[in-house]
């Protein structure tokens, strides 16, 4: 398997938590975070590029994507703030090679109080870990 995540996730997180003081970021998915605002950084798929494989079946290339998931409970201005971070978020994957597949609200089912943004990126990853946007 071709694990990239702790290059993706470390300094997307010290970014955010650079820009946003307080921020809470984590690499798993948190359905009612404590501490708010809130980032999760997720790799959702990790699969191998089958166009790729040796007849041994030697992985050479993964398609992967990251699932962020960003939380805001302020009494005014939550939206705001879910899209100012997805917008550091986003900069930060478009550095890596990533392209945005998906962004939009989400009801946040816990607590509907609770602003919520979810964005999705993908790439495909070579075994010397390059990335490539797909």
């Amino acid at each position: 398997m071709i694990d990239i995540e702790s290059m993706i996730f470390t300094p997307i997180a010290t970014a955010l938590r650079t820009d946003y003081k307080g921020i809470f970021v984590t690499g798993e998915y948190v359905p009612a975070p404590a501490q708010l605002p809130a980032v999760s950084i997720v790799e959702i798929d990790n699969t191998p590029d089958v166009r790729t494989q040796t007849n041994i079946n030697l992985e050479n290339h993964a398609v992967v994507m990251y699932q962020v998931d960003v939380y805001s409970n302020l009494s005014k201005g939550k939206k705001a703030q879910c899209k100012a971070i997805i917008a550091t978020v986003d900069e930060l994957f478009a550095q890596y090679g990533f392209t945005r597949t998906y962004l939009n609200p989400v009801p946040n089912m816990n607590d509907a109080t609770i602003y919520r943004m979810v964005a999705r990126y993908g790439a495909v990853v070579g075994k010397d870990h390059t990335i490539y946007r797909r």
